[in-house]
């Protein structure tokens, strides 16, 4: 345990080093200052809109429209967070295999397996401080400009660690088989097809299309990433709007318990993949 805590620290100490990390960040940051810009004028000139009603209903309508705003803002965070994800894992295998930083690291009495362990420990930490650090000032600028929290907050932002957790761990497990190139194109597309799979699973939800719905389901067994932001959407989104269905960010077709839990055992069985194809690849 104690060399993986050692090669957690090394490669987190090195993904902070890497370009990448600081232009995640920096980019990040960028968004969540359009974001809060954005929301400060959308917010104001939508607050003037509301006809004059009773305080109640004034505040229950400005509610909605801020959550809604709320969740189209995480749901790009999420979409940040998966990237991240992604690009860190793509070339650390494969990369340091051509470079031939790998040979030396596994000449040393290391167990393989605690070399990607390791790495995806220091991933997921790294993975954890930007997935809460943008989930986390995205919520709290809409706090501090509308006063507005989400229910389950918490959850919902573990949800969506989870997600770039489980698009980092496949991205970690095809560098240890894959050129760093060939791993972005198959987690990007297999992100792409998560994506339009949710898409047409909350369609066929509203058109009450079965096969339309069936076809979401299976994409969402092949990679459940984007079950784990319905579920987070569903968490965080309004009782009326989870009702009514209105927010075009919020989620009709609900993931079950069953899903995340599938999504879970799904990250942990792509782990032991990386595990075990590295252990057999020729170095």
């Amino acid at each position: 345990m104690k060399t993986i805590w050692t090669l957690a620290r090394m490669t987190f100490r090195e993904a902070i080093r890497r370009r990448i990390v600081l232009t995640g960040l920096v980019l990040g940051l960028i968004f969540l200052a359009v974001f809060s810009v954005g929301f400060h004028f959308v917010y104001t000139s939508a607050s003037a809109e509301i006809p004059t009603a009773p305080e109640a209903i004034d505040n229950l309508m400005k509610n909605e429209f801020v959550n809604m705003i709320m969740l189209a803002g995480l749901y790009a965070v999420t979409f940040l967070s998966a990237a991240m994800g992604a690009l860190l894992g793509a070339d650390t295998i494969s990369g340091e295999i051509i470079s031939g930083t790998i040979q030396t690291v596994v000449s040393k009495p290391i167990r393989r397996s605690d070399v990607i362990l390791g790495k995806w420990l220091g991933f997921a930490i790294l993975l954890a401080g930007y997935a809460f650090l943008m989930s986390g000032g995205t919520v709290l600028s809409v706090w501090l400009l509308s006063g507005y929290t989400p229910h389950n907050i918490l959850t919902g932002v573990a949800l969506i660690f989870l997600e770039s957790l489980l698009i980092m761990t496949i991205s970690l497990a095809c560098s240890s088989f894959l050129s760093g190139l060939a791993t972005g194109s198959v987690v990007f597309g297999m992100y792409g097809l998560s994506f339009i799979g949710g898409w047409v699973e909350q369609i066929g939800s509203v058109l009450q299309n079965d096969t339309a719905v069936q076809v979401g389901i299976v994409t969402s067994l092949l990679i459940p990433s984007e079950s784990l932001w319905r579920r987070a959407a569903f968490e965080m989104q309004s009782p009326i709007s989870a009702a009514i269905g209105m927010s075009p960010f919020g989620t009709i077709s609900v993931p079950s318990p069953l899903m995340i839990g599938y999504a879970i055992i799904y990250l942990v069985l792509t782990l032991m993949a990386a595990i075990s194809t590295f252990n057999h690849r020729d170095l």
